[in-house]
């Protein structure tokens, strides 16, 4: 196993050489960071808690189911408490909520035991807490909060209950809006009849009457909101932006390293065979990839997309089909040329096998064209499955996508909306720079001229 590891000086100088190219190995290691924590996006975004703890318990919601009846929540209308998950970021804020009223009341009983022991039975969660990821929001799921929070807390004034109301808001990090609640402000603003067309918190709102922060009322698309965490806005459906570019990110690397790394090994191999043993082998695999190159990518993806569902694998296994073309070119060149050289010769005079001659001493001397035409094969993967996308033909929604993201950014209703353009835009092209460096920066460590090698 260890023969199949061991670095031999030459590739040991190759690396060194890359190393030493401060722009390719920063972007290497910018780029290796970004896909380990593609890796772990579950435990980055996410909307089940990292960890509860709750009476002297902890829990792990990642690896166990919790339902609402299990930390007293109400479920939605029509649902059983056991029949829905819980919902951690409610629970997180409505125990920071007990946590905040109870050091209130604390520091105002002092010392009164008695005190204390109601504050403890009011708010029994105020020692409790829950550590939510850094995007408290997974990537399907879909937050209309600032269009329904209004509407929920005028049910809570129409039924008569004002504290719900005002506490509802205070969860909901809404200080300005409960304090207004508390001290009658709303509710004259209500009945006010100088107002009798805005006798609602929402027409309340609109006309600019209640303390409230921006974009409150508003329908998803919505901007950056660091209130809900949102820290790149949401898209059309209420979904978080930031959530779907990491697990967009994690789909697109990783499906362009699936496929480059499936059509360089078989193109590589399949290439090198035609050069290196030429005559009738080369002329048939020849005519049959002029084939495959006159039939048109993307009306192969369109058939089979209207055929079978689209899903990850059968797009690495469609694209693979062509991927592998374009580098058997340079493989079948390049071993022509090599399998003149006198160490072939010699290699053959002392009885080596082909697939020895092939693969231990010409393919080394012909990795040229296959270390620079692979960053750039990673760049045409993304693209490719960005582009697919975007027309609708790449992988079945609700699948986190940046083209998917792309096609929102620039409908017509959605292009005032920069958090939209910017995120998806920006992340392909940061990515799109990194492989680039990464590629020109290996090109230039594995250049054959200073390390060239015939044995």
């Amino acid at each position: 196993m260890m023969a199949w590891i061991r670095l031999d000086p030459l590739t040991r100088r190759r690396l060194q050489r890359f190393r030493s190219i401060r722009r390719g190995w920063i972007a290497f290691l910018i780029l290796g960071a970004a896909i380990g924590l593609a890796v772990f996006a579950p435990y980055l975004a996410e909307s089940r808690a990292l960890l509860v703890w709750t009476q002297g318990r902890l829990l792990l919601p990642t690896f166990d189911y919790h339902p609402m009846s299990a930390f007293g929540q109400a479920p939605p209308p029509g649902w059983s408490a056991d029949q829905i998950e819980a919902d951690y970021f409610r629970l997180q804020r409505e125990w920071q909520l007990q946590h905040r009223l109870y050091a209130q009341g604390a520091a105002a009983a002092g010392g009164d035991a008695k005190a204390l022991a109601a504050l403890a039975a009011r708010y029994p969660h105020h020692g409790d807490f829950v550590v939510m990821p850094p995007i408290p929001w997974n990537p399907y799921q879909s937050d209309f909060w600032s269009a329904e929070v209004l509407g929920d807390l005028q049910q809570s004034l129409d039924a008569g209950h004002p504290a719900a109301a005002e506490a509802r808001a205070r969860r909901d990090g809404l200080d300005s809006l409960a304090d207004a609640i508390r001290d009658g402000r709303v509710a004259a603003l209500l009945a006010d009849p100088a107002r009798a067309g805005e006798r609602s918190l929402a027409a309340l709102a609109r006309a600019g009457a209640l303390p409230l922060p921006p974009g409150i009322g508003a329908l998803p698309p919505t901007p950056p909101d660091a209130l809900r965490r949102h820290w790149l806005g949401t898209d059309s459906q209420g979904r978080d932006v930031a959530a779907r570019l990491l697990y967009g990110f994690r789909i697109s690397i990783f499906f362009a390293l699936f496929l480059v790394l499936t059509g360089q090994v078989i193109g590589t191999v399949i290439g090198s065979l035609q050069g290196y043993l030429g005559g009738a082998f080369d002329i048939v695999s020849q005519r049959g990839i002029e084939i495959l190159v006159a039939i048109p990518f993307l009306y192969v993806v369109i058939v089979l997309a209207a055929l079978f569902q689209p899903s990850f694998w059968l797009l690495v296994a469609i694209m693979a089909a062509f991927q592998w073309i374009s580098i058997t070119f340079y493989m079948r060149t390049e071993m022509y040329r090599e399998k003149t050289r006198e160490y072939c010769l010699a290699a053959r005079s002392y009885g080596a096998s082909h697939w020895r001659i092939v693969f231990r001493h010409l393919l080394p001397n012909c990795l040229t064209p296959l270390v620079t035409f692979t960053p750039f094969a990673v760049v045409g993967a993304i693209f490719a499955l960005t582009g697919l996308d975007y027309l609708g033909y790449g992988l079945p929604p609700p699948t986190p996508s940046w083209g998917e993201l792309m096609s929102q950014a620039l409908e017509s209703g959605n292009r005032g909306k920069l958090w939209l353009t910017l995120a998806p835009f920006g992340a392909l092209t940061a990515t799109l720079v990194l492989v680039v460096f990464i590629g020109e920066s290996v090109r230039e460590a594995f250049d054959p001229k200073p390390y060239a090698r015939y044995e």
